[in-house]
């Protein structure tokens, strides 16, 4: 229903935002990661997820299209509500997160509050699974077919592809972006970086 809101940051608060369209506060859950971006007074968009509920609407706003689509593929995960979502995002940064999904780094994932073990687990299981078979989440939480990608955890080029998809970067983008950067000799956060800022510049 909403792509996005638009306007001054007229209150924050933990997990909160509140943006001012036109006369209108909107209020938006949000993540430690999309606050830290943001200043209350100053202007903001938010990119948005409503959430509807039979007994609640809560809408859902974020920095970056790239934490939205995260949200997205972690409420997509069985027993990851919208709560423990925010808290995962929260807990670090969207590339950092999407890193820790394709290399199986469980300790990044319980390190958020409230997220333990099995839910880690989850979240690296169903998200890879979905990754291998070229599957990015609509806004809907239904699958959309994509092209294949092949995950092969001793390859920095792949591993830096799966990530880069995981933020729902098609193969031809992700190709593109990656294209010049020494991927033998980067590490490979800083590969998955270089990528993302090739992606600003077009």
């Amino acid at each position: 229903m909403y792509y996005y809101v638009s306007g001054q940051v007229a209150h924050v608060e933990p997990y909160l935002a509140v943006i001012d369209c036109g006369g209108v506060g909107y209020a938006c859950r949000t993540t430690s990661y999309t606050l830290s971006q943001i200043k209350k007074g100053d202007r903001a968009k938010l990119f948005t997820y409503l959430s509807v509920r039979e007994d609640a609407m809560d809408l859902y706003g974020f920095y970056s299209q790239e934490e939205l689509k995260l949200f997205q593929q972690l409420i997509s995960v069985s027993g990851v509500g919208p709560k423990a979502a925010l808290a995962i995002l929260s807990s670090t940064t969207p590339t950092n997160l999407a890193m820790s999904i394709i290399t199986g780094d469980e300790k990044s994932l319980t390190a958020a509050q409230g997220v333990g073990k099995k839910i880690a687990q989850r979240v690296i299981l169903e998200l890879k699974d979905k990754l291998a078979k070229g599957q990015t989440i609509s806004g809907s939480g239904e699958s959309i077919s994509g092209p294949a990608v092949t995950v092969i955890p001793q390859n920095k080029l792949s591993e830096a592809s799966a990530a880069l998809a995981v933020l729902g970067y098609s193969q031809a983008e992700i190709n593109l972006a990656l294209k010049g950067i020494d991927t033998d000799a980067l590490p490979l956060e800083q590969i998955i970086r270089m990528a993302l800022k090739n992606m600003m510049k077009g």
